[in-house]
């Protein structure tokens, strides 16, 4: 009798039944968190296939306009924030969305229950030499009445109010990368059958590392105490890693084990990165990861927004040299 059980390989599983089987443990589960989610999947898959053209077609370099940052667009970042927005107002579950290309709240569908924050094309300059790129989300719940404009309170919540965040890192692979506040899981993008297939299961930071990332081009322009670590990092022989793409410094380290540090400057006294789209939705994956996230005082999940484009500084990664960089300074 032929044994038909080692007949082919197995294939994992998918997002779709992942998100399906953990429902259960989303807040409110009445089946929409699962729908955003899918969305955003989605989105992420027609930017995967968007950058795979980069090189192809004429959809690479700067589009000519500044967003609100003052930092030149590129082409792909304008492509990614259609195509998020796109996603998410067809999927009916998000009232509205904050992102870094656009100047105020995007409303779309005041009868929808959530608020989606997001980069939508992190490091995007790192394109045009083909390097690893990605974007970043926070979901939160609304909390002014459904049926009602959404309002600054709405979008404008502490991270530890966030239900679920996540990056899509398009790399050598593509994966994205979320939590819901019940650890942390990573799903690699098959290309022939077109899903996210579940291929880093609870994922655990290492408690420290030896891997520091940070532009040490502005080192005169950092604090005593940031350049102090830096040299204490150099004396330990540490690895200087730093790609220029956010979610591709995180991603790594959070693996491999190491720290993120992108300080205040001269040019950025409050620091460079933004609180509510790309430090909030950072800080909730490191801490389900076991790592640590602060501003070099606070926790960045405590702070208090105050505004949609507000910065801060950013020190995450292994609590361990997050508690040392902090000793510095």
């Amino acid at each position: 009798m032929n044994d038909n059980t080692a007949i082919g390989s197995t294939i994992g599983t998918t997002l779709d039944r992942f998100i399906k089987n953990k429902q259960s443990e989303f807040p409110f589960a009445t089946g929409e968190l699962s729908q955003l989610l899918r969305d955003i999947a989605l989105a992420g898959k027609i930017i995967n296939l968007e950058i795979s053209k980069s090189g192809l077609l004429d959809i690479a370099g700067a589009y000519g306009t500044t967003n609100i940052q003052g930092e030149a667009q590129q082409k792909l970042d304008v492509i990614a924030n259609v195509r998020f927005i796109r996603a998410l107002k067809n999927g009916g579950e998000v009232c509205a969305i904050v992102s870094e290309e656009d100047d105020e709240i995007v409303e779309i569908n005041v009868d929808s229950n959530y608020v989606v924050a997001m980069d939508p094309l992190d490091g995007s300059s790192n394109i045009d030499v083909n390097v690893s790129i990605g974007t970043i989300f926070s979901i939160y719940r609304r909390i002014s009445p459904v049926g009602t404009h959404v309002t600054k309170e709405d979008v404008l919540q502490k991270g530890d109010q966030q239900v679920a965040a996540g990056y899509i890192l398009y790399g050598s692979s593509t994966m994205l990368v979320y939590t819901t506040g019940h650890g942390v899981n990573g799903f690699t993008h098959e290309p022939s059958l077109g899903e996210f297939v579940l291929s880093h299961s609870d994922i655990k930071s290492p408690q420290d590392g030896n891997i520091y990332s940070i532009n040490e081009g502005s080192y005169y322009s950092f604090e005593p105490g940031v350049r102090k670590y830096i040299e204490y990092c150099k004396e330990q022989r540490y690895s200087a890693r730093y790609i220029g793409s956010l979610v591709s410094d995180f991603h790594r380290n959070m693996f491999k084990g190491g720290i993120y540090i992108y300080p205040r400057t001269d040019q950025a006294l409050n620091g460079k990165l933004r609180l509510v789209y790309e430090c909030n939705a950072l800080a909730f994956i490191a801490e389900q990861s076991g790592g640590m996230a602060t501003d070099g005082e606070r926790r960045i999940m405590e702070i208090d927004p105050l505004e949609l484009h507000q910065r801060t500084q950013l020190f995450i990664g292994s609590p361990t040299m997050v508690q040392k960089a902090q000793s510095f300074l």
